[in-house]
């Protein structure tokens, strides 16, 4: 059983690697972030897999301790970016009411 554990973990890993390529070369924000996402989920997943298979409660203990940070990531990134569109939306319409005032002559 601890061989099937630590090879699911191993897999677990791999696709962890593969979420990093997306956090690197991810064509946006949102992208970057769901990988980041698979990063905190995959580890959560490993470090608990780890701590039964090899028996230390300390990994699992850690383990949880990345799933809770991963929350308060993914609800830094919402805030972040719901204030940046806000700002975006706002300039675009002082812009736009910039743009079809007319100067008197």
């Amino acid at each position: 059983m601890t061989a099937f554990l630590l090879g699911a973990a191993a897999f677990i890993l791999g696709t962890v690697a593969l979420g990093l390529v997306r956090i690197l070369r991810g064509p946006g924000n949102a992208d970057r972030m769901l990988a980041a996402q698979l990063l905190g989920t995959g580890g959560v997943a490993a470090l608990l897999l780890l701590g039964v298979a090899t028996g230390v409660g300390a990994v699992s203990e850690v383990g949880l301790l990345l799933a809770l940070l991963a929350a308060f990531g993914s609800v830094a990134f919402v805030t972040g970016a719901g204030r940046s569109s806000d700002a975006s939306a706002a300039d675009s319409a002082a812009d736009t009411q910039g743009a079809t005032r007319s100067e008197p002559e």
